[in-house]
C-alpha cells in the first residue's frame, strides 16, 4: 500500500498517513518528495511525503476475519498476540461467541480461511490461530477429561475404544492426555475428515484370562485349530477389502498426530 500525503509540514504529512493506514508512523516507510521552502514571510509551499505500508500476515488475517463477521451481522475486534511461528487472533465483541459453532467447527473454518488469506502472498508459511471467548482452553479441558474416561473404559473392558472423528489439533490433545496415563496408548486411523483416535490398554485385562474355564482336551484343540484357521482366513479377507468404508481402511498415523509436534502446528491443506 503506497500513497502520497500533502500537508504544511513533513510531520503533519506523516501523521495523515498514520491516520489513514490505521497504524503508528513507526510502521510506515516514508520518502520525503518535497519540503516547504523558506521565504521572506515564513515557509512557502507544502510538504509532500510518499508513505508505504505493508500489512503483516497477522493483520491481513485479522482484517479478513472482521470483514467476514461484519457481513454476518457481528461487530468484532481482533486482538493479535505472538505465538511460536505465528500469531493468535483473539476475537472479541458483544455476541461474538456465536461464531464458535458446534464444538468449534465454525471457528475452525474461519481460522482455515484466514490462514489461506494470510499466506497467499508467498511460500513462507505463517501460522494463524483463532480463539473466541476462551473457547480453546475450555475445549482442551473437555478433551482431556474425555481421554481419561476412554482410557478407563478401555482398561475396564479390555477392548480398544474409538473416538469420533476430530481435527488434528484436537487429536493431539487426546494423544497428549493419554500419554500421561500409565498402561494406555493411542493412535490415529482413517482419512480426513473422518480421521479419529483409537485408545487401548496395554495392561493384561481380566477379560483376557482363562479363569473358571475347563482344561481343553484333544478334541477341543482340534476344533479350536479349525476355528482359528477360519478366523485367520476371514481376517485376511477383510484386510484385503479396500473397497469398504474408512472404518475398514485404516492407515498409518499421520505426521500431525506425532507427539513431537506443537499443538498449533501448520495446517495441512
Amino acid at each position: 500500500m503506497k500513497e502520497i500525503f500533502t500537508a504544511k509540514t513533513v510531520d503533519d504529512a506523516k501523521a495523515l498517513a498514520a491516520e489513514k493506514f490505521g497504524v503508528s508512523a513507526e510502521k510506515i516507510t516514508f520518502t520525503v518528495l518535497e519540503e516547504p521552502k523558506k521565504g521572506l514571510f515564513g515557509m512557502k509551499g507544502e510538504a509532500r511525503v510518499e508513505a508505504e505500508y505493508e500489512k503483516s500476515k497477522a493483520e491481513t488475517a485479522a482484517d479478513y476475519i472482521v470483514s467476514v463477521m461484519r457481513s454476518m451481522g457481528y461487530d468484532p475486534t481482533v486482538e493479535i498476540s505472538d505465538i511460536e511461528g505465528g500469531s493468535l487472533l483473539e476475537i472479541k465483541g458483544e455476541g461474538v461467541e456465536g461464531i464458535i459453532g458446534r464444538r468449534g467447527e465454525t471457528l475452525d473454518a474461519l481460522q482455515y480461511l484466514a490462514s489461506l488469506v494470510a499466506n497467499r502472498s508467498d511460500k513462507n508459511y505463517y501460522r494463524i490461530s483463532t480463539d473466541c471467548c476462551g473457547f480453546r482452553a475450555k475445549r482442551k479441558v473437555q478433551l482431556e477429561e474425555l481421554a481419561r474416561k476412554m482410557v478407563a473404559k478401555a482398561k475396564r473392558t479390555g477392548r480398544t475404544v474409538a473416538l469420533e472423528p476430530m481435527n488434528p489439533y484436537e487429536r493431539r490433545i487426546i494423544h497428549a492426555a493419554v500419554a500421561e496415563i500409565e498402561n494406555a496408548t493411542s493412535r490415529s486411523v482413517g482419512e480426513e475428515p473422518y480421521r479419529k483416535v483409537l485408545i487401548s490398554s496395554t495392561e493384561r485385562s481380566e477379560h483376557s484370562g482363562y479363569r473358571g474355564q475347563r482344561r481343553s482336551g484333544p478334541q477341543d484343540r482340534r476344533n479350536g485349530n479349525r476355528r482359528n484357521g477360519r478366523r485367520r482366513e476371514e481376517f485376511k479377507a477383510r484386510s484385503l477389502d479396500i473397497s469398504s468404508s474408512f472404518e475398514k481402511d485404516y492407515k498409518k498415523p499421520k505426521p500431525e498426530d506425532e507427539m513431537g509436534t506443537n499443538l498449533y502446528s501448520k495446517i495441512e491443506f
